[in-house]
């Protein structure tokens, strides 16, 4: 994986994929702009597609934000809160305690990429914390409570899923759970649970679903307003 840095977009990843036949580019799940390219293909051929792009990346950036932008003091997760205060000193972001503090320098817009990045970066670490205090003893709980059993879990934020189970029983959780009601985190996990007995959506499947959760229609419904991007 490789960074490059633009005076307009912030940090842009650059990784390199055995399957990837073309130079792609889209916002991934951390806010940052990402572009997949082949193995085989030159960092310059990435800086290339940046530089003709611009427009189309500009509109790109401008649909995420819409759906998602940190400009306003907000709840993050089930214990951290936001707080953006105006300051005379460069722009930083900092956790104290439960508190995600901003200070923008007051010349700036909160709104910048750079300083949507550096709002991104700490509430990462914070759902993060809260991801990895809370989700594997959830997991560990309803398992034991429905008979279920998972080889080990992982907490990611690596792909726009809330959760996935490999066939070797690894059950992974996205940290964007944490911005979830916990109805929703229950859903998923059960979701991810049942998968250790049907690694497909059959019937069979959802039937299983449906001993642990009876109202599992409502609540994939109600996911769909959420996404798991931070």
């Amino acid at each position: 994986m490789a960074i490059i840095t633009d005076e307009e977009f912030g940090e842009i990843v650059v990784k390199k994929r055995s399957l990837a036949k073309t130079v792609s580019l889209k916002i991934a799940p951390d806010g940052r702009i990402q572009i997949t390219m082949p193995p085989y293909a030159p960092l310059l051929a990435a800086k290339a597609l940046v530089k003709t792009s611009r427009k189309q990346i500009r509109e790109l950036v401008s649909q995420y934000r819409e759906k998602l932008s940190y400009t306003k003091n907000q709840q993050i997760g089930k214990s951290h809160h936001l707080l953006i205060q105006t300051a005379t000193k460069p722009s930083s972001v900092k956790i104290v305690g439960t508190q995600i503090l901003a200070e923008i320098n007051e010349a700036e817009s909160v709104e910048s990429t750079a300083n949507q990045q550096l709002i991104r970066s700490k509430i990462l670490v914070a759902l993060r914390k809260e991801a990895k205090s809370y989700l594997p003893r959830r997991l560990s709980f309803l398992a034991k409570e429905h008979g279920f059993s998972f080889a080990r879990s992982k907490i990611t934020h690596s792909s726009s899923r809330w959760g996935s189970c490999s066939s070797s029983g690894t059950i992974s959780l996205n940290i964007g759970m944490m911005n979830l009601p916990f109805e929703l985190i229950d859903y998923i996990i059960i979701h991810e649970l049942c998968h250790t007995k049907h690694m497909n959506h059959s019937t069979k499947f959802w039937d299983e679903v449906a001993k642990f959760d009876p109202h599992y229609k409502m609540h994939r419904n109600e996911l769909k307003k959420y996404s798991p991007y931070i």
